[in-house]
């Protein structure tokens, strides 16, 4: 008998009863059950040595999946997905059993059981779309969301047939059209698509979720919107009869009705606004026309010009979104819009105005978005990082986050939350409104309809036991006052509150009536913020600056003369603005002794702020001089978001 390892092979591979065991000569090591090992035949070690030269990793699924690639076998299983799922992912038996009596009720229980580990997060969507293409023989359509599929192949098929059953079509191939399926067990939806496009369909699978990405990046009509549209959408403005169109609350606007000008417009500019990340959308009336202006990373830009006849319509159809009086015109009206944007739901605050030529609208949008950041991802620097870690470790208290509307608070304290978010603490908000949805956290949405204000929903919240309470924005002394009671009964309290800087939201406090004795008591920190836009690294370009924009930005000629600086171009990747995407610059000032002392004298915010900087704590400006040394950031862009600093600091 040959030495295993001898050199025309790499790899051991040792059988024990069902299991095939794979040594490979780095050591690395894996198992083939049974049914995976019947996938290959007797050229084993050739096609293991062909599928181990292709990997980073030697993972069970990966050796599958390239073993099927090698030998373009597609045959199905005939074990089940439980057993396919033990032998490819870390489910355990008893978790298994779990799944299987909690879904055995339904009639599709294949893919139910799949589900339910998902939903529970014991294996991952891959993992269970591999299991079920073992046992179905159906093969896998890998990175589905990067194909870019024919729009002739969409104009056969809805995007609400689309949507229902988790189905879209990415190529012809051999004369039939191939679709990606998330549940292999119900091919009805396929029957369905063969009548509809009278062509012979080839299913594969893919995740619900890469599916539904595919669905909205393929759906997604915010591309193109140029004048020519607009002309189309005009024609018919004036002769549509608005009161008898209306989008359900959570309707996703890529289903919704497309049939009429007006809907089609304001869903254009929904949809556009989304896409390119606008904070805001500004309809404002002119003599001779409307301007639309989006504003995004803090800038306003002008997107179009509409006709000044569309004005009537658009302000109608806006203000029944809203629900609000469609026939008054002479007094300012807010309202909201909750809709969904290609499977993301967008809160929307809608205010009008009247103007000299007619209503001005401002529609703020708000994306609720799931994904929170990590402290380190946030743009601090060491120093700061310890503080604010220091700081999610306290038992009470209460921390501020200061700075203008749109400089990124909610983010911060978001992140802050979800980094002290345990099984053993209790944390509940107040929110106006709840932007983005955390695990094992209680949100409490402001509604001042019900009297559901910060101060009311503060103090039910102190009677549900919590740990750690976030507060939207403290507007008022009475919110203030239980916020700071709270902090002082054992309680930590994160909230908001507006200030230019961070010493100013101390004398804020006082100036609403808080006692200085009580902040200086409560207080563990405060930290202002804003958000400057990044360089576009597709165009960007070096300069050397002026003497005095190294001055106004506090960098030193030695720091000047071994730092390549970048000023913004614009490119198509950036759209022409020179930036792409935002980050934070921060001034933390941790509330010691000195300050405490300073704090219950009641001195102003300057005498505050001089010691804070005695204390090594850097100013926004600087903050941002160092982003800006970095390379991240240019001189102009700080300047811009850090006006009201005096040169003194």
């Amino acid at each position: 008998m040959s030495n295993p390892w001898d050199k025309s092979t790499k790899t051991k591979i040792v059988k024990k009863d069902d299991v095939t065991e794979v040594i490979h000569r780095d050591k690395s090591k894996f198992k083939l059950t049974k049914e995976e090992k019947e996938l290959i035949d007797d050229e084993i070690t050739e096609v293991i040595e062909k599928t181990i030269s292709k990997l980073n990793v030697i993972k069970s699924e990966d050796f599958v999946k390239a073993v099927e690639q090698e030998f373009e076998l597609k045959s199905p299983s005939d074990n089940t997905i439980g057993q396919i799922l033990l032998g490819i992912s870390n489910v355990k038996p008893e978790q298994l059993q779990e799944a299987i009596e909690q879904t055995e009720a339904d009639e599709t229980q294949i893919t139910v059981i799949g589900e339910y580990l998902v939903k529970k997060k014991i294996i991952t969507e891959n993992e269970y779309i591999q299991a079920l293409s073992l046992q179905t023989g159906i093969p896998v359509a890998e990175k589905l969301e990067e194909v870019e599929i024919d729009s002739t192949l969409l104009e056969k098929i809805p995007i609400s047939f689309a949507k229902k059953h988790n189905i879209v079509p990415f190529m012809i191939k051999g004369g039939a059209m191939i679709v990606a399926i998330a549940n292999p067990m119900d091919l009805s939806p396929i029957d369905d698509l063969r009548v509809l496009t009278h062509t012979n369909i080839k299913p594969m699978l893919a995740s619900k979720t890469s599916i539904l990405n595919a669905i909205n990046k393929a759906y997604d009509r915010t591309s193109g919107v140029g004048e020519e549209l607009h002309q189309d959408l005009m024609e018919d403005l004036e002769n549509q009869d608005l009161d008898q169109v209306s989008l359900q609350e959570t309707q996703d606007l890529l289903d919704s009705d497309d049939e009429a000008p007006i809907i089609r417009l304001i869903n254009t500019l929904l949809f556009r606004a989304v896409k390119e990340r606008a904070s805001d959308i500004h309809i404002e009336p002119f003599e001779k026309d409307i301007s639309v202006r989006y504003r995004i990373d803090g800038v306003l830009y002008e997107i179009m010009k509409l006709p000044k006849k569309a004005q009537a319509s658009i302000t109608s159809r806006v203000k029944i979104m809203a629900d609000l009086d469609i026939a008054e015109k002479r007094i300012p009206q807010d309202g909201r819009i909750k809709i969904k944007i290609g499977g993301r739901h967008v809160d929307i605050r809608l205010s009008t105005l009247p103007a000299s030529y007619g209503e001005s609208i401002v529609m703020r949008l708000l994306v609720t978005s799931n994904e929170i950041p990590k402290l380190e991802d946030l743009g601090f620097d060491q120093y700061q990082l310890e503080i604010i870690k220091r700081v999610t470790r306290l038992s009470h208290g209460i921390f501020l986050v200061t700075g203008p509307t749109g400089s990124g608070k909610s983010t911060t304290l978001y992140t802050c939350l979800s980094s002290m978010n345990s099984k053993d603490r209790k944390i509940i908000t107040v929110e106006d409104p709840v932007e983005r949805q955390l695990d094992n956290v209680m949100q409490i949405q402001v509604n001042a309809k019900v009297n559901l204000t910060f101060a009311s929903g503060l103090r039910s919240i102190l009677r549900q036991d919590p740990d750690v309470i976030m507060i939207g924005e403290i507007r008022d002394l009475e919110t203030a006052e239980i916020a700071i009671q709270a902090s002082l009964t054992g309680h930590f309290v994160f909230s908001t509150i507006h200030t230019n800087d961070a010493a100013g939201s101390i004398t804020r406090l006082i100036d609403m009536g808080v006692e200085p004795f009580l902040v200086a008591s409560s207080l563990v920190g405060s930290m202002a913020q804003r958000l400057v836009r990044q360089l576009c690294d597709d165009c960007k370009q070096q300069y050397e600056p002026t003497s005095f924009e190294l001055k106004e930005i506090g960098i030193t000629q030695e720091q000047a003369k071994t730092t390549t600086f970048y000023r913004p171009v614009g490119c198509n990747e950036c759209a022409n603005t020179g930036y792409q995407g935002r980050m934070g610059i921060y001034e933390l000032m941790p509330v010691d002794d000195k300050i405490r002392q300073l704090i219950s004298k009641n001195v102003d915010a300057g005498q505050i702020r001089k010691a804070a900087k005695e204390n090594g704590v850097k100013f926004l400006r600087h903050d941002g001089a160092q982003k800006v040394l970095q390379g991240s950031t240019s001189i102009e862009e700080v300047l811009r978001v850090t006006q009201e600093e005096s040169l003194s600091d």
